[in-house]
């Protein structure tokens, strides 16, 4: 069965989803914020939501058309072949969203969505009342510019949610960010790979799986799973490649280390639980006190800011301490992502790079310096000063 898929994401992770998508061997359609557009299958719909490491959600697109008014929605919604998907007993309950349109009130168009694909089920089955009790197909609909989209959520929880966090755990770095984050900071076999600020664990274990090539939803189940046109043993084959393509001999090594001990132990945990724990040391430290020792490596991490410190003054401090610090490791290379617009002031040194990123709804930017050297250092810090 063809299908057009669409694959979202957070802001500005496009390229890296578009990028993952290309190498499943889909031909994408279209690519706007937030979201690629591409075509699939049955098998797609399986290996999208068990490999994708940076898409947030999958959808099956069902229709697309313009919407000015609710008798546009309504005829628009109900000219779509919903039986081809949806059975005569299953539920189809409607969320989604309107940007810079005419049609506004969200409850409102869920409701004439809802009466638009019940009217059409009901002539399509016979039926004067869709009983609902059956599989949930979650409906979605996204208005932008009075452009209508419709669409089936494949996923069910988000795809971010991989499975090796705990539920009540603290989450300030989503691990679709940290797996794009990872990516542009092109991790190595012979480079330590360190985050100093590590938190549940989140960046070295995005790490550790992408450089074992573990597929991030493997260890997950999804809403497609109870589509009965995807058969189980699509998804028996989508996760028979995923374990058979993890590589084990990878000689990567990571480590996941922080000042507070609850957060080496919750790290410690969630790296156990992602079955990491071959390639990724957790411990106990100062992220002022790391030391090159002769060794080649790279700091990507996720320093505190905001709420997670007491003051503004707090997180300045730390920003300057992290750039004296940082200096004496030499050649390795620094990746840090923060909310902070005056972070490179702060630092004492501008980016060789920089990078416009959003964790959820926070506008963050992703710092990369690639030539960590204490001239350049002193350098820019007098230049900051001018």
């Amino acid at each position: 069965m063809k299908l057009t898929l669409v694959a979202t994401c957070l802001f500005g992770l496009e390229k890296f989803l578009g990028e993952e998508i290309d190498a499943l061997g889909y031909k994408r359609i279209e690519t706007i914020d937030g979201r690629v557009t591409f075509e699939g299958d049955e098998a797609a719909v399986a290996r999208c939501n068990i490999w994708l490491r940076t898409a947030e959600r999958l959808y099956i697109k069902m229709g697309e058309f313009d919407a000015m008014n609710f008798t546009d929605l309504f005829d628009g919604t109900k000219a779509i072949a919903w039986e081809s998907l949806i059975g005569r007993n299953d539920a189809f309950p409607v969320k989604g969203h309107s940007v810079k349109s005419l049609l506004t009130s969200i409850p409102d168009c869920q409701s004439i969505i809802k009466k638009a694909m019940a009217t059409r089920l009901g002539e399509a089955y016979g039926l004067s009342y869709m009983p609902e009790t059956g599989i949930k197909y979650q409906i979605e609909f996204f208005i932008l510019k009075d452009r209508a989209s419709l669409m089936i959520d494949t996923s069910g929880v988000a795809l971010h949610k991989r499975g090796y966090r705990p539920q009540n755990a603290p989450a300030p770095l989503r691990e679709t960010l940290a797996a794009a984050m990872v990516k542009m900071a092109r991790p190595r076999e012979d480079v330590l790979f360190w985050d100093p600020f590590c938190g549940s664990g989140t960046i070295p274990i995005e790490a550790a799986m992408l450089m074992t090539n573990t597929a991030p939803g493997l260890k997950r189940g999804f809403a497609a799973e109870e589509f009965p046109f995807i058969g189980k043993e699509i998804w028996e084959s989508a996760r028979k490649e995923a374990r058979e393509a993890i590589n084990t001999e990878t000689t990567f090594e990571a480590y996941a280390s922080d000042c507070e001990w609850s957060a080496v132990k919750l790290a410690a945990t969630c790296v156990r639980q992602a079955g990491m724990e071959k390639y990724i040391k957790v411990f106990e430290k100062n992220a002022l006190d790391i030391k090159a020792d002769g060794r080649r490596g790279t700091i990507v991490c996720n320093p505190p800011y905001g709420e997670r410190l007491s003051t503004i003054t707090e997180s300045e401090k730390l920003y300057r301490d992290m750039g004296k610090s940082f200096a004496r490791l030499g050649s390795w290379q620094i990746y840090v992502i923060t909310s902070n617009e005056s972070f490179e002031r702060l630092y004492g040194r501008r980016a060789d790079k920089k990078r416009k990123l959003y964790n959820g709804m926070i506008p963050c930017s992703f710092y990369q310096f690639f030539k960590n050297e204490k001239k350049d250092y002193t350098r820019e810090k007098k230049d900051f000063k001018k």
